[in-house]
């Protein structure tokens, strides 16, 4: 089922941010915290060091009308840098790959690709970008 979400970006401390997010809202994460170390190897791409493995790679928690706060650490030791403007995006979830796919177009006119949208390694046809009006989108559309 399609939905909308916020996806907030930490730099190191996304666990302790969501428990503390937890506590207000009283309510329990939706799944369990995925880890960095969850990323299956590829020799292609840099080996993750032992400080990040620990991080948050994605977290959900419902808050308020079925709204659901997303989340993960953006570690410096892997190229990220998090700060005012960067540190929120709006997430979309549509109900199929034709969608998300339009959307991210769409969205994208005289904007900025930030990941060209394709199948990613947790099953999900994914991209983002920052739309003409510097607005950050995911589009997330999971593979069955």
């Amino acid at each position: 089922m399609a939905r909308v979400s916020t996806y907030l970006n930490f730099p190191g401390n996304t666990e302790e941010a969501f428990n503390f997010y937890k506590s207000i809202f009283n309510t329990q994460f939706v799944n369990d915290i995925v880890r960095f170390d969850s990323i299956p190897y590829d020799p292609n791409n840099p080996t993750i060091l032992e400080e990040v493995k620990k991080m948050v790679l994605h977290i959900e928690l419902p808050i308020l009308g079925g709204h659901i706060i997303m989340g993960t650490d953006a570690p410096k030791e892997m190229g990220f840098g998090v700060n005012n403007g960067n540190n929120m995006h709006i997430n979309l979830e549509p109900d199929s790959r034709e969608q998300a796919k339009y959307l991210f177009d769409a969205l994208s006119e005289d904007g900025k690709v930030e990941m060209p949208i394709q199948d990613m390694f947790w099953g999900a046809y994914y991209g983002s970008l920052i739309d003409k009006f510097g607005i950050n989108w995911m589009i997330n559309f999971q593979i069955k």
